[in-house]
């Protein structure tokens, strides 16, 4: 008979409730357990969107559909009546979809929280789905009820544009809409309307006259005390870090001064992750009569629990009313990740770079701030070789989509123009070749940061030192030559690293037998010391511009600026629309000549530029588009029926941003509203090992936006980007478990990839080396080798960017295989968080045992979590297989015993032909098996049985 289980089905997501622990089943038990927890189903990742309780409006002229979650909980009933003219409405100049969120918007602006502050809104609306209309529409409302101010901020001062386009669009071109940038400080003369700004402005000051005023006391100012009108915060994940950034701070200070204001957040990315929401303080959900006392309270209890528990939020925030969030259904997108193997050119290149470009190799000088600086250098320096690497392939990918009729946008973050100008200012303005953007990040950081007379002049022995900062005990002072015979120099010098690795303090080994390698540490002055003292910066000087040399012998082998190179193999600027915020850019002539030029045409400004070649790009003028992160906001480049390029977009995915967030607007410029085809996406992931952790970013923050990733995490399709995740708990296990068995502490249960060159013996011996050279292990004097003490994920991944190809390669198998040992441990002792399953995906059958309600007083409603106890029957009994099997007349179908003995039994299966080749199975402990299995496959591990030798057997 079919098997019975008894589950705690959480309606909400495990984590929330303390998950039960089991105990490891049985050896021959776990090929059942293991089908029984494939056989889940798990929820689709979206069902179609159609507003529920909301009537009036004509429907969207898109397919829009909404997660799986937040479908299955209703929004509040709705009592608030619009005073939008009927003619907007029956006119479908906002869609239904857009006046149900204008509805619930202004129904949550009516409620006070418990500290006295109107509650917010947040729009989470996805790319495409018309936010800017919808904003609009909320403040012609309010406008209506004789609320005539408003602000909008926003990102960038052009979309100022854009907010008057919306609001023309919806019939209110009667409300005036002023730019913060163009209006004096201290004026507050503009009377009412919509008082446009970008984020930046909140924190902008001025001294003219003598007087001290700033942006935020202006615009307070304007609004006066009692303001009750809208703040809409539109793409407002720029203001994420609240708490760390000036911008962030203001934008907090602004919503508790105007405590009466009805705030909008608007943001496709705005939940992406529980500390991006700081800033949305008008929520309700941590403060004073909630359940979380802080905000610190509220994202310790999240981020505990993972992916789960931020749906359970986001449901919880749209059954209160407070949220709403639709995104263009994403059917017809097809996306694929293409791994670009590397030609032994490019590997010898890169080996090259990785021995060379190591701390000791460079004989830094220990002081933190340098670290800061050294470790951003390296990561830069290899992300461009990383990119470089794929750009032949992109070149061949695209070509042949041009060639079937399609057009190609290019997604890049960086655009190297920063090394261009450089290397103009040498040459005295003047370029005759492409720069190599790589070659000049670690030139910059010799020049700058490499120990120099010129720097040391006012440090030598002698000169007052810099007071140390209060708080830090003053160091003893050192012998100038230490025991070692290392010098010792020491710097206060601050940094201003721009903080992509953000790990200053760690330095690797700091006394190895090299004599590139300087310790500096002041000296109190004393006779006969400034004879070594010259001695020194002579010898040091000689390093410089030894390792200078070096860089630029490299630097011939060094690929190119990509950005520039792509341009050039595609037919020069006439054949590509360039998007990006760069002044200038190196071009190859016709005749050949190679020269440097700006980017800004006659008769317009450098502003202006990118919108002048996106409609050359949508007119079908030019056939291949490269967006950088400067464009990713507010363009649209999709199909539209209403352009003359209506080819199919193929977006690829060059350089994979640094976060998600911006992934997303990326993604978002090709897959908009009013499309004629929805686009094609190619991610291009090199073979470097190390490369996988840009994509590990992005799909950590995509699989909590519910954006681009499949739904169902085990799924092991093309356009799953989940399996490049790495940073979560079993991530940090891995890594604990590598470091420990690479430095000897553990015997490891996971062996070391197969095929390392000289044994496993080499393998532990060259990564221990290797992880020194790149930070990972440091020497400590009294406790030796050790694991950089915070050394998380990230920082793995780039730093091992910097070891050789086949050492990265391998060190990164061996790092995946104890990160899928420890899920698939965890699986079989079903500790597994599986997210939301759908318990019964076939006709099984579901007996309800119990069911407890608890109830969660909060703003602005009470709402409820039901806990049900139940039982499913999956399987099938005999008497049902049986019957089922006297139909089947295929030489093929029937019943079939496994190869593999489970105890002292085989296990059972009935086979039924299906579609084509495949067969439905059926099983005892699971009935219908979602999956169809080819007869080859079912012939590894199964043999046919006669239905009488089968019955005797089984007796």
């Amino acid at each position: 008979t079919g098997r019975r289980f008894i589950s705690s089905v959480r309606l909400a997501v495990s984590g929330l409730f303390p998950p039960q622990t089991n105990q490891p089943p049985p050896e021959e038990e776990e090929d059942a357990e293991a089908e029984e927890t494939e056989e889940l189903g798990h929820v689709d990742t979206y069902a179609e969107y159609k507003p529920s309780k909301s009537t009036i409006g004509i429907s969207h002229p898109d397919i829009v559909v909404e997660t799986n979650t937040l479908s299955s909980v209703p929004p509040p009933d709705i009592a608030y009546t619009l005073s939008i003219p009927e003619s907007t409405i029956n006119s479908g100049l906002l869609s239904a979809l857009q006046l149900e969120a204008i509805i619930y918007a202004c129904q949550q602006h009516e409620v006070i929280l418990q500290n006295n502050q109107r509650a917010g809104f947040l729009i989470g609306d996805g790319a495409g789905v018309g936010k800017g209309r919808t904003v609009a529409g909320i403040i012609l409302e309010n406008y209506l009820k004789g609320r005539k101010k408003a602000l909008w901020f926003s990102i960038s001062n052009d979309l100022k544009f854009d907010a008057e386009r919306d609001l023309k669009d919806i019939d209110a071109p009667n409300i005036p809409v002023h730019a913060l940038n163009k209006i004096k400080y201290g004026d507050t003369a503009t009377s009412e309307g919509v008082l446009f700004a970008t984020y930046s402005a909140l924190i902008g000051e001025s001294q003219a006259g003598g007087q001290h005023r700033t942006r935020i006391k202006q615009i307070l100012d304007w609004c006066r005390p009692d303001f009750d009108g809208v703040i809409i915060f539109d793409e407002c994940h720029k203001a994420k870090n609240a708490t760390s950034t000036k911008m962030g701070k203001a934008v907090l200070d602004l919503q508790n001064k105007l405590p009466r204001a009805r705030v909008v957040y608007a943001s496709a990315t705005g939940a992406s992750e529980p500390k991006n929401m700081i800033y949305m303080s008008r929520l309700g959900i941590w403060g004073e009569g909630t359940p979380f006392r802080t905000f610190e309270d509220f994202l310790h209890a999240i981020e505990k629990r993972g992916v789960g528990a931020m749906e359970i939020v986001a449901m919880d925030m749209k059954v209160s009313g407070m949220y709403i969030a639709r995104q263009l259904s994403f059917s017809g997108v097809s996306f694929r990740i293409e791994e670009i193997g590397l030609d032994s050119d490019f590997k010898q290149v890169y080996n090259k770079a990785a021995k060379l470009v190591t701390a000791d190799e460079l004989g830094l000088v220990s002081r933190k701030s340098l670290w800061g600086q050294f470790w951003s250098a390296h990561q830069r320096f290899f992300k461009y070789l990383c990119i470089a690497a794929k750009v032949r392939c992109l070149v061949e990918l695209a070509r042949k989509e041009l060639e079937a009729g399609k057009c190609i946008v290019i997604g890049l973050q960086s655009t190297g123009e920063s090394r261009t100008k450089e290397v103009l200012d040498e040459n005295d303005g003047h370029l005759d070749r492409f720069v190599s953007a790589a070659e000049g990040v670690f030139q910059s950081l010799v020049t700058k940061h490499f120990p120099s007379e010129k720097q040391r002049r006012e440090k030598a022995p002698g000169n007052k030192r810099k007071r140390k900062p209060r708080g830090r005990q003053p160091k003893m002072a050192k012998p100038l030559v230490d025991t070692s015979g290392v010098i010792n120099i020491s710097d206060d010098s601050s940094s201003d690293s721009d903080g992509i690795d953000t790990d200053s303090n760690s330095s690797p080994d700091s006394l190895q037998d090299n004599d590139d390698v300087i310790f500096v540490t002041q000296t109190n002055c004393q006779s006969g010391k400034l004879l070594l003292w010259f001695a020194l910066t002579a010898r040091i000087e000689e390093m410089k511009l030894n390792l200078l040399n070096k860089i630029a012998e490299l630097g011939k082998e060094l690929p190119l600026n990509t950005l520039d190179v792509l341009i050039d193999r595609f037919g020069g600027p006439d054949k590509v629309s360039e998007m990006t915020g760069r002044k200038g850019r190196v071009v190859r002539r016709p005749d050949g000549i190679v020269r440097y030029e700006s980017r800004a045409e006659q008769g317009s400004t450098i502003d202006h530029i990118n919108i002048k070649e996106k409609d050359r790009f949508m007119s079908g003028e030019k056939l291949v588009a490269i967006i950088s992160e400067a464009a990713s906001s507010g363009i649209s480049l999709q199909a539209d029926k209403r352009v003359k390029n209506q080819r199919r977009r193929v977006h690829m995915t060059l350089e994979l941003p640094w976060s998600a967030d911006r992934a997303i607007q990326q993604f978002g410029r090709t897959h908009r509203s009013n499309q004629v085809t929805a686009p094609e996406y190619i991610f291009l992931i090199s073979e470097l090992a190390g490369e996988r952790r840009f994509a590990s970013i992005v799909a950590k923050r995509l699989e909590s936006l519910g954006a681009l990733t499949h739904g169902d995490r085990r799924a092991t399709e093309s356009r799953d980007l989940s399996k490049y995740n790495f940073e979560n708990k079993y991530g940090t296990k891995a890594l604990d478990k590598i470091t420990k068995a690479i430095l000897g502490y553990i015997d490891n249960k996971v062996p070391p990839p197969k095929g390392y060159p000289e044994g496993d013996a080499m393998f532990f011996r060259d990564m221990k080396v290797g992880m020194m050279d790149v930070g990972i292990f440091c020497k400590e004097p009294r406790f030796g080798i050790n694991t950089e003490k915070d050394c998380s994920i990230t920082k793995f991944l780039n730093r091992i960017l910097g070891l050789e190809v086949h050492k990265q390669n391998y060190l990164f198998q061996y790092f995946t295989d104890n990160f899928d040992y420890l899920i698939e441990k965890d699986k079989k002792e079903g500790k597994y968080d599986m997210g939301i399953l759908d318990l019964a995906p076939g006709n099984d059958e579901i007996y309800e045992e119990l069911q407890e309600t608890f109830l969660t007083p909060g703003n602005p409603q009470d709402g409820q979590v039901v806990l049900y106890k139940i039982s499913v029957d999956r399987g099938m009994p005999w008497e049902e297989a049986y019957s089922k099997s006297l139909n089947l007349s295929g030489s093929d179908e029937g019943f079939y015993l496994s190869l593999k003995l489970r105890g002292s039994q085989p296990c059972v299966l009935l086979a039924e032909q299906g579609r084509g080749k495949n067969f439905i199975v059926y099983k005892p402990n699971i009935g219908k098996q979602a999956h169809p299995e080819s007869l080859e496959k079912l012939m590894q591990r199964y043999r046919k049985q006669l239905l009488g030798s089968g019955r005797r057997r089984s007796t």
